[in-house]
Order: structure tokens, then sequence, then C-alpha cells
């Protein structure tokens, strides 16, 4: 459905509540001039004038973002709003609720950590953060000294975890 047709359907809609066949909440296009509904009919030309088009609206000066980063900076808004899809079963984390400013912005900063590390597992591995939890969640390693001696115990990889580390560059011992 194009644009224009959808006007039409918003035309409508304000007519038929304007006559009453409809109630509903205050459609677009309808305007109230002493308590009396009309057809808001430069609203409807000026929606029809700008059919098809889209705005951007930044408060940036277009000195410091030409228009152009503009536009190219919100289609790339999507990978902001896939990183804000990942759930918390995913890293089976809580709610958290932080009263003081510092505990907030401390709060903010590993939360946006978090994310940052999981988009370069992903872009890296081309995994989803679920499969790169569940693979490399088991996995352990304890260094104990014991006499003056190092000891490293260290889980067996599997081949998931190990190709997550490899795409990664982790080094992880292997004995």
């Amino acid at each position: 459905m194009g644009p224009g047709q959808t006007l039409t359907l918003q035309e409508n809609k304000a007519k038929a509540v304007i006559a009453g066949e409809k109630a509903a909440r205050t459609p677009r296009f309808v305007k109230h001039t002493n308590g009396a509904k009309a057809l808001d009919e430069a609203a409807l030309a000026r929606a029809r004038r700008l059919a098809g088009l889209k705005g951007y609206v930044t408060n940036l000066p277009a000195t410091l973002m030409p228009a152009a980063e503009v536009i190219s900076s919100y289609h790339s808004l999507w990978q902001v709003e896939a990183s804000f899809r990942m759930t918390k079963s995913d890293l089976r984390a809580r709610p958290v609720f932080h009263h003081q400013r510092e505990a907030i912005e401390a709060h903010l900063t590993v939360v946006m950590t978090a994310l940052a590390i999981a988009r370069f597992l992903q872009d890296a591995t081309g995994l989803s953060i679920k499969k790169i939890v569940q693979a490399l969640r088991p996995i352990q390693q304890i260094t104990v000294n014991i006499a003056g001696h190092e000891h490293t115990a260290t889980d067996p990889l599997s081949d998931a975890a190990r190709d997550i580390l490899t795409a990664t560059g982790v080094d992880w011992p292997t004995h």
C-alpha cells in the first residue's frame, strides 16, 4: 500500500468520525472548531504534498554533521536496536535497581561494555550471542599454587568453543 492509499484511508476514517458513523479516538485530519468536527483540508493537502517523502530531524548543526551523514547514521540505527533486543535470558541477567548516581553510572558502563563485547563476538564469529554463551559458559580454567608450584586445570574445548576463541584471537591453553 502506497502513501497515497494510506492517506485516502485516513481521510475516509476522518470523514466517518465526523459523520458520526464511527466512534474512535480522534483520527488524523479531524479538527475541532467550537465543538464541531470538520475535515482539516489544509493538513490533508499538506500530507498529500509530502506523501512518499521521509524527513530526518536532528539537533546537530549541518556544519557538525552533514545531511548525508545524518541519513547514514539513521540507517545504522537498526544495529543499536538489535543490541537491545538481546534477551536477559541470553546472558542469564536479572533486573538491577540502583538509586545512587555512582551505582547507576557503573551499571550503565558494565551494560554498555557487555553490549560492545557481545557485538564484537557476534561480528567476529557470525553466531548469535545465545549460541556464543551456550558454547563458552561451561568452560572453566583454574590456576592453583601448591607448595610454590603453579598448577593449571582447563576444561576441554568443544569444537564450537574452539571456533569462537579462534575467531576472536583468544589463546586458550590446550593442556
